[in-house]
């Protein structure tokens, strides 16, 4: 086996070795990445939607008080307020969404499916403020960030204790069968945003392909590189010292000396070559003038 060719695969070991850990390091970064892209923008969403109901409570429900003692008006529920708001949204993002999901809502529209009545009952269950995972949807993977609707005002229970209580216009929209009962501090819901991986992900894989690219042409540049090196500083000077030695091994003890330049190794050993050289030659001629 080839010097060349033995340096050729200890190269190729490590740079299978080298390509394998970046890839195992940089897609999981890249991955986590996506990941924290897709929870910031899960983030801003419920951030905004939070913002409209705050802009609902403080603005709009004030505008509308009077309207609202003779008919029931909507646009003063902050839920109904962010739901407007994030199908709006939906028009150029409809993988987005946002939904207050509740177990008993007033509105049937705001009832929640079978996950996500499984996520309110974990707040029920939990102290936890916040709840983070991943399902899968018809588009791909999927991000939700949730937050537990928790009676803390008691004003709330105007409108969601009893029936008797409600304002008379609210039950003329919706009837006394659903959104009644709720209690001081009980989760009764939660929010939900629901913000889609796929395209995050997608971005991350052709990073890492693209990011493995080029890994690769530069680990293949650095080998030629080397290869180059490897025949000029080594492999060249070996090959002449080996023809000079066959030669002096077949008596040749004329032949021309090594021509010997700089102070490295293989200078080193090109010297040493030529004292032995030397040094064989002259004895030699010692013991043919002794034979004499």
């Amino acid at each position: 086996m080839s010097l060349r060719l033995k340096f050729n695969l200890v190269l190729s070991l490590a740079l299978l070795v080298g390509i394998g850990l970046a890839s195992l390091f940089s897609y999981h970064f890249l991955e986590q990445k996506a990941k924290d892209e897709v929870l910031d923008a899960a983030r801003i969403m419920l951030q905004s939607a939070l913002s409209v109901r705050q802009y609902t409570v403080s603005e709009i429900r004030p505008l509308l008080a009077l309207q609202q003692k003779r008919e029931f008006r909507p646009q003063t529920v902050p839920a109904y307020s962010a739901r407007k708001y994030i199908e709006q949204l939906q028009k150029k993002y409809p993988d987005y969404s946002y939904r207050e999901a509740t177990l008993n809502p007033t509105n049937p529209v705001d009832r929640a499916t079978a996950w996500e009545a499984d996520i309110v009952n974990w707040f029920r269950n939990n102290e936890e403020k916040e709840l983070i995972g991943v399902r899968s949807t018809a588009t791909g993977p999927a991000m939700y960030l949730s937050r537990p609707i928790k009676i803390t005002n008691p004003a709330c229970l105007t409108c969601h204790g009893a029936p008797s209580t409600a304002p008379p216009t609210m039950i003329d929209s919706y009837g006394t069968a659903n959104g009644f009962g709720w209690k001081q501090g009980e989760v009764v819901g939660a929010q939900i945003v629901t913000v889609p991986m796929s395209v995050p992900l997608e971005r991350a894989r052709n990073t890492f392909f693209v990011f493995i690219g080029a890994l690769v042409v530069v680990f293949l540049l650095v080998a030629i590189l080397l290869n180059v090196m490897l025949e000029f500083v080594i492999i060249r000077p070996v090959k002449v010292m080996s023809s000079k030695a066959s030669e002096i091994s077949m008596g040749a003890l004329n032949v021309a000396e090594l021509e010997v330049s700089g102070k490295d190794e293989i200078a080193q050993l090109g010297r040493s070559f030529n004292r032995m050289h030397r040094s064989l030659a002259n004895a030699v001629k010692m013991l043919d003038e002794t034979d004499s």
